[in-house]
């Protein structure tokens, strides 16, 4: 199975995704993330994925262009932009949407922009879970 994980920066949300796409895979997924910018890996998602033993600080951030003409089972949006410019893709790909908050254009004390960090992490865990679960 091989997996694209697209956000519009490819900094936190779908480096986040990667790492536990990655994970809950257990090896049987080639998994992959891109972005429809490269904005460079967000420290604070490094961060927060470390806490829970996941090690994400080697991901590159990476454009999408990349990967155009490239054949995936699953396609999956992990923000509105990135569903509304996501190109299309040859073969007979499964696109599936599920928007998360940027935890990027978090604000106020570093705890409170840490624990939107953490929040989202949660959020992305759960249905990085989930998916396969009920693969």
């Amino acid at each position: 199975m091989k997996i694209l994980i697209l956000c519009t920066g490819n900094s936190c949300r779908s480096q986040i995704a990667e790492g536990f796409f990655r994970f809950y895979s257990k090896g049987q997924a080639e998994v992959l993330s891109a972005g429809i910018e490269a904005h460079g890996l967000n420290s604070k998602a490094v961060l927060v994925m470390k806490e829970v033993g996941v090690d994400i600080s080697s991901h590159q951030s990476k454009t999408l262009d990349q990967f155009i003409g490239t054949s995936f089972d699953y396609i999956i949006t992990v923000c509105d932009h990135a569903d509304e410019h996501c190109p299309y893709f040859p073969g007979n790909a499964k696109k599936i949407h599920k928007s998360f908050p940027d935890p990027a254009k978090a604000t106020g004390t570093d705890v409170e922009i840490l624990n939107q960090f953490r929040n989202v992490r949660n959020l992305i865990q759960q249905y990085s879970q989930d998916f396969f679960t009920f693969k």
